[in-house]
């Protein structure tokens, strides 16, 4: 079954219109037909890429059905797509631009407050269920449905580590990518929470990273409870120097957030296997579940 999107999804394209928003929804109708429509001001009555264009989320919403939306709007433009995706009553949003400013998200987490709406991102490569739907950036050639859940802050680990998985036998129920920034929706407490509700998943890979606390939520949830399904951790950047910025904003090494090492020592100590590197996570699953 997996979490959050199934085959039932119905999903429109914020900025559907624009270079990035046709490119990556042409990829996602290709993979599954969970599309509907798009939303583009001034563009309502057309139709791209054979679906049609509303106005607003609102109009789309009414007309199709619509309970997901992915969002393609440039960062300046952004929060504003994404606070009117809640505020329409969109379901599940997907946000994959990058360098959205943080004052912009404060105004999104405030516009989430109280709702059922669940924001994935942004700066995130999206959401995937192996042959029900894909709503992202993330390749789909190495997918395979089954019973690992995965939940991620790297895109390109993820990718990695999907494909290591699929050559094993190792199926896929549900693929998050929680997004690397450092105001974003869902975390890794929240995809813990699904994936042990979700009957289809039988284990699970947090793939974390240096900064943020992402990896000690997950810590603290874990610790000492019976989660029942086994949970495969790794933590990227155990070699980064402190104190820089190491690709994006979640990944900032500051005074007072934990090292790699510490993150795994938390995980560890909370239940987690933890991996020695993205090639020994499939070994370390496949134990786990024998």
């Amino acid at each position: 079954m997996g979490i959050i999107v199934t085959k039932d999804t119905r999903v429109i394209v914020q900025g559907m219109t624009g270079r990035a928003g046709t490119f990556y929804t042409d990829q996602a109708m290709r993979y599954a037909p969970s599309y509907v429509g798009g939303v583009r001001p001034g563009r309502g009555g057309t139709k791209h890429l054979g679906l049609p264009v509303f106005h607003s989320v609102a109009e789309a919403r009414e007309a199709t059905g619509a309970d997901a939306s992915f969002v393609t709007v440039p960062a300046p433009n952004a929060a504003d797509a994404m606070i009117e995706a809640i505020e329409a009553g969109i379901e599940t949003i997907v946000c994959v631009t990058e360098r959205v400013p943080q004052h912009d998200m404060a105004r999104v987490k405030r516009a989430l407050a109280g709702r059922d709406t669940v924001l994935i991102g942004p700066n995130s490569q999206g959401i995937l269920t192996p042959e029900q739907c894909k709503i992202g950036v993330m390749p789909t050639v190495d997918a395979r449905p089954g019973g690992i859940g995965i939940a991620s802050r790297s895109a390109s680990l993820t990718s990695e580590i999907l494909a290591n998985c699929s050559a094993a036998n190792l199926g896929q129920s549900t693929t998050v990518g929680v997004g690397g920034d450092t105001i974003h929706g869902i975390g890794f407490v929240d995809c813990l929470t699904r994936f042990r509700d979700d009957p289809d998943t039988e284990a699970v890979i947090l793939i974390g990273e240096i900064g943020g606390r992402e990896e000690e939520k997950a810590a603290d949830y874990l610790s000492g409870l019976d989660y029942g399904k086994p949970v495969i951790g790794l933590v990227a950047g155990r070699h980064a120097p402190a104190g820089r910025r190491m690709g994006h904003a979640g990944t900032l090494s500051v005074f007072g957030l934990e090292t790699a090492e510490q993150k795994q020592s938390r995980l560890r100590a909370a239940g987690v296997l933890i991996a020695r590197d993205a090639a020994d996570v499939v070994r370390t699953a496949l134990k786990a579940l024998q």
